[in-house]
């Protein structure tokens, strides 16, 4: 069995075609989704989804895509969405300065927020960073020394360092299917050097399709060909990246009860 550890069930190319798309996943051996949103619009629906399927669970919280919309919000805010059984922990958020949609600053207070919420919650952060890995960073390991939280680094694509701050600070690190593309090799080294015991798989659907799948929207079903190149990586089984990756998911996310 799989989880995708990050998906966009929500999203219009998905959501329209929701209920294939799940028995696609449940063909192919996945049968477990972390639904994400980058704003607290998209939780109705969100829930909604998790309510219609089983093993699907969410995520709450702002998108620094969306930080202006939200640049008043704070923990408090985050916390009153955390309520619903099936919301198990804080994000997507973090910092993007490659799309740069936000102001540094704004992006920088809302991330701290998030981070709030999580120590507060005990639930666990979904960290969105790009080409923002210093100040990620910097206000991970602050955050962290002041009091500890936990989490993951999503559809991670970075440098070692980051993924090396990450595991210091007891977090996951989540591979997409980036590292299947011809030109990831240096995504693939870093991989290698991640421990078993700290990695998950997303597709982060609908984007990032993995090959042989590039060009195509992506869909939950995928999740399988990152599972098999981090088998290939770690020189183990497909059946045990997916039994591992499944155990660490439930270990970081222990607030999902998994529907038999």
């Amino acid at each position: 069995m799989l989880v995708d550890s990050h998906c966009h069930l929500s999203s219009d190319e998905i959501y329209n075609d929701l209920q294939d798309v799940i028995e696609r996943a449940h063909q192919v051996g996945v049968f477990c989704f972390l639904n994400t949103a980058g704003k607290f619009d998209e939780l109705e629906k969100q829930l909604e989804i998790c309510e219609k399927f089983k093993n699907v669970w969410t995520v709450t919280g702002v998108h620094p895509h969306d930080a202006m919309a939200y640049k008043n919000v704070t923990a408090e805010d985050v916390l009153k969405n955390t309520k619903y059984d099936k919301v198990i922990g804080i994000g997507e958020c973090g910092l993007d300065y490659f799309y740069d949609f936000a102001p540094k600053d704004v992006q920088i207070k809302v991330f701290r927020e998030m981070i709030k919420a999580a120590q507060e919650s005990a639930l666990p952060i979904v960290v969105h960073t790009r080409d923002a890995e210093a100040d990620t960073m910097d206000i991970l390991e602050t955050a962290y020394h002041k009091k500890a939280f936990k989490g993951e680094i999503h559809c991670y694509s970075s440098s070692f360092e980051l993924a090396k701050c990450a595991l210091d600070i007891g977090f996951y690190v989540s591979a997409s299917g980036m590292i299947t593309f011809k030109n990831a090799d240096n995504l693939r080294e870093n991989f290698k050097k991640v421990p078993l015991e700290r990695l998950l798989v997303e597709t982060d659907t609908p984007y990032l399709a993995p090959i042989p799948m590039r060009g195509k929207t992506n869909e939950p079903a995928n999740v399988r060909y990152t599972a098999q190149i981090l088998a290939d990586l770690k020189g183990i089984s497909f059946e045990e990246i997916s039994q591992t990756t499944t155990q660490n998911f439930f270990k970081l996310y222990d607030k999902a009860v998994k529907d038999e």
